[in-house]
């Protein structure tokens, strides 16, 4: 990935990525082509030197059974948006400014190890169950369901460990624009509802 020096992702913001709430797009490169598929992750930080990040599939899915050439590679994404000259005070200065998006991605790499296990994978879903249940006031659980349905809901699934060998992360967020450019992107961004990008580059700014 392309990551000019200014726009290159700190360890703090990077850790924080990989352990969000979030879903990614497993690619791998496979004796059919190249394969994609959308899915929640929830992050191990204890395997290995980088940590893996732990999915799974539906055991219909023929991308778990394809054989990887080379590594396999998990695409994050954060808040991403348009931003327009308009919101530049130095348009109104000299007039040369242009168009561009503000983005927040990770290519995650590493080596994709399947588990036909349902032990596993049952023990994956709680887990990621947890990850995007406990911030609400009354968590739905694993078990709230009747065990039978639950059996075979696992049976229908196969487990997906990225161990990762390496991570290009990056955040452009207008750091290469002047402060009274910043708060310009910043006032738009919140003016459109783009909350979420609004305090992404307001902390990007204050984290220089």
């Amino acid at each position: 990935m392309y990551t000019p020096e200014h726009f290159r992702m700190d360890a703090t913001t990077q850790q924080a990525m990989l352990s969000g709430r979030g879903a990614g797009e497993l690619i791998t490169a496979t004796p059919k082509g190249l394969v994609a598929t959308l899915l929640p992750f929830v992050f191990e930080p204890t395997t290995g030197p980088y940590g893996a990040l732990l999915g799974h599939v539906a055991r219909n899915n023929e991308q778990w059974q394809l054989p990887v050439l080379g590594e396999a590679m998990v695409i994050l994404r954060g808040p991403d948006a348009y931003v327009s000259p308009q919101s530049y005070a130095t348009k109104a200065e000299h007039g040369r400014v242009v168009p561009t998006w503000n983005y927040i991605t990770a290519h995650v790499y590493g080596e994709l190890v399947a588990h036909d296990d349902p032990e596993w994978t049952r023990a994956l879903v709680e887990r990621l169950t947890h990850h995007h249940e406990d911030h609400r006031p009354v968590p739905w659980q694993v078990s709230d369901a009747p065990a039978p349905y639950i059996a075979g809901q696992v049976k229908a699934i196969v487990g997906l460990e990225l161990r990762i060998t390496r991570v290009e992360a990056k955040a452009k967020l207008s750091q290469n624009r002047s402060a009274q450019d910043v708060d310009g992107v910043v006032r738009d961004a919140r003016a459109a509802g783009d909350h979420a990008m609004a305090d992404a580059v307001d902390a990007a700014r204050r984290s220089d």
